[in-house]
């Protein structure tokens, strides 16, 4: 998702009705706070663990009806009924940025997104009033395959910060160790497990793209928008065989006339 997880988190956006975007800006502001105080700065991290659990303890301050200092976020979860546990799961997620860098497997990676992803989309779902099962289901696949797309569009820049998400099962799988990371070593086996990647995020995002017909309206759009992003920034880490070292991929302007043509097809 580029800057930090949020960069396609749908902030007060006009495409948003006007009702909704007072707890969108509160909830991203909390999230984003939780992921700087995982993410930024020099603090050790038993600072870092004991800042989000203060944010913890907001959470049940909130969740318990007592004075907070997240009037904002207080006023959304009782206005629209949504679920505390979402946002534990999201501090779930960054404390666990604090602690662990690297990932056995894929069950591991995918646990991580469940708590560090796929909460955004549940409760955008719950102040659509559209939180069922199926439809949530679908969000879950494209909220985790926008954080596996960011993972391998920035693998560069978390092993800058200690951290290496692709699992150490398809490192392995692929004859690629870390080293070519810290090298920045594209060779035939890089590519190849970036191909796997890729492939992998894609096919989640396909899987969940009709959520966005499903939910239809200018929400509906703003997803497709948000999936052909996806999509696009993929297309572009196959472009470069998996170089996103020397080529690391943003999306320019062209980029955004692209994905609103096949945003408008979908």
């Amino acid at each position: 998702m580029g800057a930090g997880h949020y960069e396609n988190f749908p902030v007060a956006s006009r495409l948003l009705p006007a009702h909704l975007r007072a707890p969108v800006r509160a909830i991203y502001r909390f999230a984003r706070t939780a992921d700087d105080i995982a993410d930024e700065g020099d603090d050790a991290p038993q600072v870092r663990l004991a800042k989000l659990a203060h944010l913890a303890d907001q959470l049940d301050a909130i969740e318990a009806g007592r004075g907070n200092d997240w009037p904002d976020l207080a006023d959304a979860v009782a206005r629209h009924a949504l679920p505390v546990a979402l946002l534990r799961d999201l501090l779930s997620a960054f404390a666990q940025d604090v602690v662990v860098q690297r990932y056995a497997d894929y069950g591991e990676l995918l646990d991580y997104c469940r708590r560090s992803a796929n909460p955004v989309g549940r409760l955008l779902l719950h102040l659509y009033r559209r939180d069922d099962p199926a439809l949530a289901a679908q969000s879950d696949s494209i909220c985790t395959a926008l954080q596996l797309t960011n993972f391998w569009q920035d693998v560069a820049l978390d092993f800058a910060k200690g951290r290496v998400y692709l699992p150490a099962e398809e490192l392995r799988r692929f004859g690629v160790g870390v080293d070519a990371i810290a090298a920045g070593r594209v060779d035939a086996g890089w590519s190849a497990l970036m191909a796997a990647q890729t492939a992998r995020a894609r096919a989640m995002l396909e899987s969940g793209a009709p959520l966005a017909r499903a939910l239809g309206g200018r929400i509906g759009f703003e997803l497709r928008l948000v999936v052909q992003g996806g999509l696009r920034i993929l297309e572009r880490i196959d472009a470069v065989a998996g170089d996103v070292f020397g080529r690391r991929p943003v999306l320019r302007a062209a980029d955004w006339l692209r994905m609103t043509l096949r945003a408008a097809l979908m």
